[in-house]
């Protein structure tokens, strides 16, 4: 999963973690496949296939009809509605939106019951002689809030699908166990893409062969009034399957597409081996849908702006989705933490991996998206600059290390941008780019430059290519074998190190061992100057210590900095600089001309209906993040990002 909500596009108690937590991983537990590793709940046989019809001619009105039918004996039938959702990690099932719930058996409606100790589930009464039961229900996609899948996902001329937000089933089942036979209708005119096998297809009645519920929900399906499909490779085949409000979204450039199916090459040589049977990647250009990447094994769900493949700046922020979610087939899908490895959607998900999980798929998605030409190496450099400056000045470090913002993640995820600094929420994404090059400049200096982190994603990733449907799991200590296969080296005290530390500031030891140098001058780069344009911000995070809207509506402070101090916060208003009224270019202009005037930065700002005038006796102008190279070293990083 990826989250576009920070500037580097993921916004990303010590004593109990250092003593009781590391001991624990550090137990030897080898890896297993999921069909080993997951034994079936329940020793009763599986039910007979689930029939599922999906109405999606309603998308328009953001309301989606499905009716089930489920074997079922006379009884209690409890019925589960996903909770835990992949990629996700967190019970995020969207609940909320689950309307019109009934169930018929023998021509009778049956009576039912939501668990009073958990939402999710239902209890339905079965008749005597009833041998399945028919249920119908309604998903409402919102038109404003909701996370992930549960987010806005239709809009008058698309939809995406995702099958958890459309179906129930029977408790006491692992999801590998039950199979269902799905079918679909579409709006008229409308087209789709899926990694989903097709069976048969009607004018607009589409039927999918028989699949796992596991493999179900992991197939999303887009469709759209206006959709394009580019073939990218074959032998598998993968296709970028691009669905829009618009017909002029559709029109990305040629060279846009060159670098997309120069991924698909790149990710090849990288790890040696495809392990699905083919591959979408199911991009959904929107200002109406939440803004996401969400990955499956076969095919990934990631939504951006409607221009996002025709306006640069929105090109550009969002160069490295794709090779993100496209790497978490094989790491977090193909392979994957055993505690993320759940039987079901009920079972709770331990998200302590996630430094593996999100933050090694961070990295080798940035240094893909160099390696492919989606981003040119300054703009990867650029990139990398702002990761490095977000970290090194996230305050929050001083009280939550990098291991719990893993281990807390499903309850915090949906947090909002205020105090973000403070907070530190999803910092294994970002934050694990750092130490991940930083494992990687390991392995070149140890080995003399005779290997490198590609060798232990071949390695770990690798061998034969394989079933989509086998999920080999692992620990903190499979990690550190396989590192040490690689390349002897300290790895668990590094990692233990790099998960329980408070700083002091971010780690820089990749970016400093692979030739670069973390600096700061006046100059924006291309991908601030983007990501402020987009998201009509201004970033003065490096200077006084404010990010903020460009109506002057503070979003966040960073604590310890010059604004925090003078007793600025999240929530206020800039209404006026130095006497005049604010705008982004009078902002700007105060803080430069503060370089040559002793006079203090003034800010009038408005704190719910009260006005209060700071100053600030700051004088260094605007700050933004660079690499600059250190020649007393090798570019390292230049080799790193060179394509295969």
């Amino acid at each position: 999963m990826k989250v576009l909500s920070c500037p580097a596009f993921k916004r990303a108690a010590l004593f109990f973690f250092i003593f009781i937590y590391i001991p624990s991983i550090s137990l030897p537990v080898m890896a297993k496949e999921r069909r080993a590793a997951n034994p079936a709940i329940s020793a009763k046989s599986a039910p007979a296939t689930i029939t599922l019809a999906v109405d999606a001619t309603n998308a328009p009105r953001k309301i989606i009809h499905a009716r089930l039918n489920i074997p079922a004996a006379p009884g209690t039938l409890t019925l589960l509605y996903p909770k835990w959702i992949p990629g996700e990690h967190g019970p995020t099932g969207p609940i909320t939106q689950l309307a019109g719930l009934e169930f018929r058996a023998n021509g009778k409606t049956l009576p039912w019951r939501r668990d009073l100790s958990d939402g999710w589930t239902f209890h339905v009464e079965v008749p005597a002689g009833a041998t399945s039961v028919e249920a119908s229900l309604d998903y409402m996609s919102p038109t404003e809030e909701g996370i992930y899948t549960g987010g806005p996902s239709a809009t008058d001329k698309l939809a995406v699908l995702n099958w958890n937000t459309l179906l129930l089933y029977p408790a006491g089942f692992s999801s590998d166990q039950l199979h269902y036979q799905a079918s679909l209708r579409l709006p008229k005119g409308w087209k789709f893409a899926t990694s989903l096998p097709l069976a048969s297809q009607e004018n607009q009645d589409l039927a999918f062969k028989p699949e796992s519920l596991t493999m179900l929900v992991d197939s999303p399906v887009a469709i759209g009034e206006y959709m394009r499909t580019v073939s990218l490779a074959e032998n598998p085949h993968q296709e970028l399957d691009i669905t829009a409000d618009s017909a002029a979204a559709l029109n990305a450039p040629d060279d846009v597409l060159d670098h997309y199916k120069s991924l698909t090459e790149q990710a090849y040589k990288l790890f040696g081996v495809q392990h699905f049977r083919d591959y979408h990647f199911l991009f959904t250009l929107s200002d109406n849908v939440a803004h996401f990447g969400l990955e499956h094994h076969e095919s990934n769900d990631s939504r951006i702006w409607e221009d996002g493949l025709t306006d640069p700046s929105a090109i550009l922020l969002s160069a490295g989705l794709l090779p993100h979610e496209y790497v978490h087939s094989w790491n977090g899908k193909y392979r994957r933490p055993a505690d993320l490895t759940t039987p079901d959607y009920e079972v709770p998900m331990k998200t302590d991996l996630l430094w593996v999980y999100e933050g090694l798929t961070s990295y080798l998605g940035d240094v893909l998206s160099a390696r492919s030409g989606l981003r040119t190496p300054e703009q990867y450099r650029d990139e990398l600059a702002s990761i490095a400056a977000n970290l090194d000045h996230r305050s929050g470090r001083v009280w939550r290390n990098l291991q719990d913002t893993a281990d807390g993640v499903p309850w915090i995820q949906n947090a909002p941008d205020e105090w973000t600094s403070w907070r530190r929420d999803l910092d294994y994404y970002d934050e694990d780019v750092l130490n991940w090059l930083w494992v990687d400049t390991i392995i070149r200096q140890q080995s003399h430059g005779q290997k490198n982190l590609d060798d232990f994603c071949r390695s770990f990733y690798g061998g034969a290519n394989g079933d989509a449907e086998v999920v080999k799991t692992y620990t903190f200590d499979d990690i550190v074998d396989a590192l040490n296969q690689i390349v002897p080296y300290d790895w668990r005290g590094f990692w233990t190190e790099r998960l329980t530390n408070h700083g002091p500031g971010a780690p820089l030891g990749g970016v400093e061992n692979s030739g670069w140098t973390l600096t700061y001058d006046s100059s924006r780069t291309g991908q601030i100057r983007a990501w402020e344009s987009i998201h009509r911000e201004i970033n003065a995070e490096y200077s006084i210590g404010l990010l903020l809207k460009d109506d002057g509506t503070i979003v966040d402070t960073v604590e310890n900095m010059m604004a925090a101090k003078a007793g600025i916060g999240p929530g206020m208003k800039i209404i006026a600089v130095n006497g005049r009224r604010f705008t982004p270019g009078i902002f700007r202009i105060a803080l430069a001309e503060g370089v040559n005037s002793p006079q203090p930065l003034q800010l009038l700002v408005e704190n719910t209906d009260y006005f209060t005038t700071y100053k600030l006796n700051y004088h260094e102008g605007e700050q933004y993040p660079h690499l600059t190279r250190n020649d007393s070293k090798p570019d390292v990083l230049g080799d790193i990002i060179k394509p295969l």
